[in-house]
C-alpha cells in the first residue's frame, strides 16, 4: 500500500503525569502534604487542589476522582535523605527505604491511605530488600528469582 499524498503524523510530546488522589478532606490533605511531606500548594478551587514539590504533581480531589488505597511512585534524588526528613516531621512511614533492582526506596501513607513510593537511584552496595505488598505481607526474592512469603516469627 502506497502512503504517497496521505499526511505524516507524528507523535506528541509527553509533558509529565500528575495522579489525581481522591481525598476524604481537601484541607487535611492539604495540610499533611504541605506541613509534613514539603510540597507547596500550586492552587485550590474548593475541593480540588494541586500541591507541588519540585517537579512534582499531586492533584487531590474530594470525593469525586480516583480510588482509596491508590500507589503512586516517584523518582527522588535521595530516598535516605528524606526519609530522615520525613521521619523528623512525623509522616506516615509505611516502608523505610529498601533496595531493590528498580531503586531505593521509600513508602510513605498519606491521610487517606494512599501510598507514595518515593525512589531513588538503587544502591548496588545493599542486598534487595524485601517486598512489603499491599496487604503488609513480606515477600523475600530467591535466588531464582521469584519470591517467597516470609514468615513472620
Amino acid at each position: 500500500m502506497s502512503t504517497a499524498g496521505q499526511p505524516i503524523i507524528t507523535a506528541t510530546e509527553f509533558e509529565c503525569v500528575t495522579p489525581i488522589l481522591r481525598v476524604s478532606n481537601v484541607g487535611e490533605s492539604i495540610a499533611y502534604y504541605v506541613g509534613v511531606l514539603g510540597f507547596k500548594i500550586d492552587w485550590q478551587a474548593g475541593d480540588f487542589a494541586s500541591v507541588g514539590r519540585d517537579r512534582c504533581h499531586i492533584m487531590l480531589a474530594e470525593g469525586e476522582q480516583g480510588h482509596a488505597g491508590t500507589w503512586v511512585w516517584i523518582g527522588v534524588e535521595d530516598a535516605g535523605r528524606l526519609y530522615e526528613e520525613y521521619k523528623a516531621k512525623g509522616a506516615m512511614i509505611r516502608r523505610p527505604p529498601t533496595s531493590y533492582e528498580w531503586a531505593y526506596e521509600l513508602q510513605v501513607f498519606d491521610p487517606d491511605g494512599h501510598v507514595l513510593r518515593l525512589g531513588s537511584e538503587p544502591r548496588q552496595d545493599e542486598p534487595i530488600g524485601p517486598w512489603l505488598d499491599e496487604n503488609g505481607v513480606l515477600w523475600q526474592k530467591q535466588a531464582d528469582g521469584s519470591f517467597q512469603k516470609v514468615e513472620k516469627k
